[in-house]
């Protein structure tokens, strides 16, 4: 099983990169605009669409308040297993560290979801720094 971590530090206190993340429903808008174009909430399903036309089905499995940490899974599409997790780390009060786990088969689809995760991460920088992407 291939396993991806990518980290990103952004100059915005926890509890503003927290309130974004933990806003599982409007990502599109808040968090990745662009990369995910739409997005809604089917129960603790999220439909994401992403900038390239793919549609995937998001369980959210969990929204940890204490950890500033929101897991969830993709079902359907080219994956046999996905599961993620985008976690919040506090750095010095006024800095946030994000950090994006992945867990996916088959391996071979790595390259490309590693690709997607620094470019999300990116975007991810630009809109809670209000850098632009939203």
């Amino acid at each position: 099983m291939a396993s991806i971590q990518r980290d990103i530090d952004v100059d915005v206190p926890l509890r503003d990169a927290w309130d974004a993340l933990r806003d599982v429903g409007n990502i599109h808008t808040r968090l990745v605009p662009g990369f995910v174009t739409d997005c809604r909430m089917e129960g603790r399903v999220r439909v994401v669409t992403f900038g390239n036309g793919t549609v995937v089905r998001e369980p959210i499995l969990d929204i940890d308040q204490t950890r500033h940490r929101v897991a969830w899974a993709a079902v359907g599409g080219t994956f046999e297993h996905y599961n993620a997790s985008v976690q919040a780390f506090d750095l010095d009060g006024a800095r946030t560290r994000i950090r994006w786990i992945a867990d996916l088969l088959p391996d071979e689809a790595a390259p490309t979801v590693d690709g997607m995760i620094a470019e999300g991460l990116s975007v991810m920088k630009r809109t809670l720094e209000g850098t632009g992407g939203g």
